[in-house]
């Protein structure tokens, strides 16, 4: 019985580390020859709940094997409830919640006061141009004014000033 906790507790060990520090790798050294192992049917088959409910099993096994005098059916019987135990609590305190997480890459044109911009488009004193906002990981293209009522050049870098009825208003930064 030693063998087969102490085999669930070291695999499920170097299933963590290997995961951790050499998962994304792994993926694109493998090109995506292990995405089978993600198991994406029910999220309560989640990997790492699994092999965190198998790692917790092995470790409890040893444990109780060591520090009990119950008998081998006993100390297999309640290290699979704790396992399972484990497992569960993996699932409902970090599967569950990551995954009801929002993660999005939208902006609100609201936020985009106080930004620096690129003019594209001249924008003329009384009309409209175009800026190109830096917005997380990307670019956005945006309708502009001068804020200041000044013709501004292409490729001038500018601030949002504020933002009305869809139209960034911006004025010009002069660096030197």
């Amino acid at each position: 019985m030693e063998t087969l906790f102490m085999s669930c507790l070291v695999g499920g060990i170097l299933y963590a580390l290997i995961s951790v520090v050499f998962g994304d790798w792994l993926g694109l050294a493998l090109d995506g020859a292990l995405d089978f192992l993600s198991l994406d049917g029910h999220s309560w088959l989640s990997p790492t709940a699994l092999v965190g409910g198998i790692t917790v099993f092995g470790g409890a096994g040893l444990m109780l094997e060591k520090y009990t005098v119950f008998g081998s059916a006993s100390i297999v019987i309640m290290a699979l409830l704790i396992g399972l135990i484990a497992g569960t609590a993996v699932f409902f305190l970090y599967i569950k919640p990551m995954e009801q997480s929002e993660n999005s890459i939208a902006f609100s044109l609201n936020g985009l006061s106080g930004m620096v911009a690129e003019v594209l488009t001249p924008i003329p004193a009384s009309g409209y141009g175009e800026v190109m906002v830096k917005v997380g990981a990307g670019n956005t293209n945006q309708i502009a004014a001068s804020f200041d009522g000044v013709d501004i050049a292409g490729g001038a870098k500018v601030v949002v000033i504020e933002v009305k009825d869809s139209t960034l208003y911006v004025s010009e930064i002069d660096l030197l």
